[in-house]
């Protein structure tokens, strides 16, 4: 019973945006309704408009806003109030902290949340390491992992269901949690649909604004502010490189799983086949742009980020770089001796990639474009405010 009426407390505080805010949703509490009596900044990104549609924030909104925030640093650079001002104002900062948060808060299962926390470069790279020395030891017991050119054909040392049913249950598991995940938070933060309303022009909008990643671009087309105050395009541009470069290689999947299922053409695929060619060029992408993602976390101003997230950060960039480098790696050595043990390391760093893809870096896409849906749907309404006051 009293289990019950705790439930029922936690669902009317859910309602009414009542549940007690966290050190950190209080900070950003805090700093918003600084900004909403500035509004300086209000031409910068989605989240000054949106802020402007409140007057008070509450649990969900502070998670809206985090998520909608790209932490590109514009604000807290053109801020008269950041520190050493005794108000402190550091939206990116604020933001970045809650952020994380929210990945943990809805979490599926609820268990693993912490992991988000524990997610970094040394976690990363000793998962990968140790499925790729696994796999190697495999094909070292069977006498196989030395061997006579085989043509590239990878299913004469692991057999193709064998590949299929691995990773494809642990890629399912992923985008199940993280669907489940990104659900509960939409639950949270997002307006009901009133009648008569449409999402479609919302959907596009928000699409458009995430593909283009609209916001990394200052609010003035000039970029980001990354180690000090000079504005930058690099880091739209490398996002855009792994982005896309992602997006490929998924293609180049994709395709190859039509041609093996629906055209009973089987891999080895040549050189120029369509495959292998969004397959090389996805590769060149997540080469160049981890790299370069990298490249400036390195350098990152401290001031406009949450220095806790940095080992999780490089770990996902970590392994999109390797995964790529060893799939680039397996391609040009497919014809050789040495493609089982290519394709023991690349398997086991994409399986490493897949097994902290709900629980890592990965999350932010999923939930910023979720967040930008909301922002989408949100502006298309009269604002509440303005009503109010009529």
């Amino acid at each position: 019973m009293q289990h019950l009426e705790a439930l029922t407390r936690e669902a009317a505080a859910l309602a009414t945006g009542a549940l007690p805010l966290t050190a950190d949703e209080g900070e950003v509490a805090r700093t918003l309704q600084i900004c909403n009596a500035c509004r300086y900044c209000e031409g910068f990104c989605a989240v000054f408009p949106a802020m402007t549609r409140r007057l008070e924030f509450n649990k969900a909104d502070i998670h809206y806003l985090a998520n909608l925030c790209h932490n590109c640093g514009a604000c807290y650079h053109a801020c008269q109030y950041a520190p050493p001002h005794e108000f402190a104002v550091n939206i990116p900062q604020a933001m970045a902290k809650v952020r994380v948060q929210t990945y943990g808060d809805y979490a599926f299962p609820a268990a693993l949340g912490g992991l988000y926390r524990r997610a970094g470069l040394t976690m990363a790279l000793a998962l990968a390491g140790g499925l790729a020395l696994f796999l190697v030891m495999v094909l070292a017991m069977r006498g196989t992992l030395l061997h006579e050119p085989l043509a590239g054909n990878f299913y004469a040392i692991f057999p193709h269901n064998l590949l299929a049913a691995m990773f494809g249950v642990v890629f399912v598991f992923a985008m199940v949690a993280l669907g489940i995940g990104v659900t509960r938070f939409w639950r949270r933060v997002s307006p009901g649909v009133r009648s008569g309303e449409t999402r479609g022009a919302a959907v596009g909008g928000a699409a458009h604004d995430a593909l283009r990643l609209k916001y990394l671009d200052g609010g003035h087309g000039q970029g980001c502010n990354n180690d000090d105050d000079a504005f930058t395009l690099l880091r739209r541009r490398f996002h855009h490189f792994t982005f896309y470069g992602f997006m490929l290689c998924f293609a180049a999947t994709a395709v190859a799983t039509l041609y093996h299922y629906l055209l009973d053409l089987h891999a080895p695929y040549p050189v120029l086949s369509l495959p292998v060619i969004l397959g090389s060029a996805g590769g060149v992408g997540l080469l160049i742009g981890p790299a370069g993602l990298l490249w400036l976390n390195l350098k990152r101003d401290a001031r406009t980020m949450d220095a806790s997230q940095k080992p999780m950060d490089r770990g996902f960039i970590a392994l999109l770089f390797l995964t790529s480098a060893s799939g680039l790696a397996l391609l040009a050595g497919r014809d050789t001796g040495a493609m089982a043990a290519l394709l023991a390391v690349h398997l086991g760093i994409v399986m490493a990639l897949f097994l902290t893809f709900p629980y890592g870096k990965f999350a932010h896409g999923i939930y910023r474009s979720a967040a930008l849906l909301k922002y989408h749907i949100e502006k298309r309404r009269p604002s509440e405010l303005a009503l109010g006051s009529d």
